[in-house]
């Protein structure tokens, strides 16, 4: 962060060091600015850097008219990624099986591969592809954000959302039915800071990143659908089981 008055980071270390180690748990409050610049000897400016620093980490929580408290940190929960791949929605499938109650709304339109898909599809940027949007809630709550691509001809036959006739299928079954064989699914995993967006749907405290999926379907050598998939990486640990 960016100031003139660096005598702030002494606060955020060992509030940070507080938190970490349970001094301050869960829940707890976090002293005020006037009570910060009193118990550590810095300006108002410093005080307010380190609590700003701290929200930013996403350690700390501000409440309007009642100050800041201590982040609740929600248990990992497992997110599987090869426990449901004949299902339509793996991830629904994975939370169901944990006792959450899951829904997800979803709508298809036509677009542009563009310059960032046409290569992991391995079309022209000019080539037409379907894109799938998801938001997928459990219990309620926004947990996760996928953005599916597929060339046209292998595309779900409904590109309207929630229409009845929309193919409802896994993705290995309708590609099946084009006479397509999976042989292989790729996928790559990154940590990253959600975008504004995504931030929003995913109602994201400050501070905390998002875990990236990177994943692409593959017919021999040919790509046939790739997707971009978003969870908050507070509340998922990616699983892989790899078979001996």
């Amino acid at each position: 962060m960016a100031t003139s008055d660096p005598v702030y980071l002494r606060v955020v270390e060992d509030i940070r060091r507080q938190i970490n180690d349970g001094t301050l748990p869960p829940g707890a409050p976090i002293p005020s600015r006037a009570q910060l610049t009193r118990k550590y000897q810095v300006g108002e400016t410093a005080a307010r850097h380190a609590l700003r620093a701290l929200a930013g980490e996403g350690l700390i929580i501000g409440r309007v008219g009642s100050g800041h408290y201590v982040r609740e940190r929600p248990d990992l929960l497992p997110l599987h990624r090869w426990r449901f791949l004949e299902h339509p929605a793996p991830f629904a499938a994975d939370l169901q099986a944990q006792g959450r109650r899951v829904t997800w709304d979803w709508h298809s339109e036509p677009a542009e591969a563009g310059a960032q898909i046409g290569p992991r599809l391995r079309l022209p940027e000019t080539a037409m592809v379907t894109r799938t949007h998801f938001v997928f809630r459990g219990d309620g709550k926004p947990l996760q954000l996928a953005t599916s691509y597929e060339p046209v001809e292998l595309a779900m036959h409904a590109a309207a959302s929630g229409t009845p006739d929309a193919d409802r299928r896994g993705l290995l079954a309708r590609m099946s039915s084009h006479g397509v064989k999976v042989t292989e699914i790729v996928e790559s995993v990154h940590t990253r800071v959600p975008r504004p967006a995504e931030s929003d749907a995913l109602d994201l405290p400050a501070g905390v990143h998002v875990l990236h999926v990177e994943r692409t379907h593959w017919a021999g050598d040919r790509p046939v659908e790739t997707s971009d998939i978003v969870v908050p990486g507070d509340r998922f640990q990616v699983v892989y089981n790899l078979p001996v």
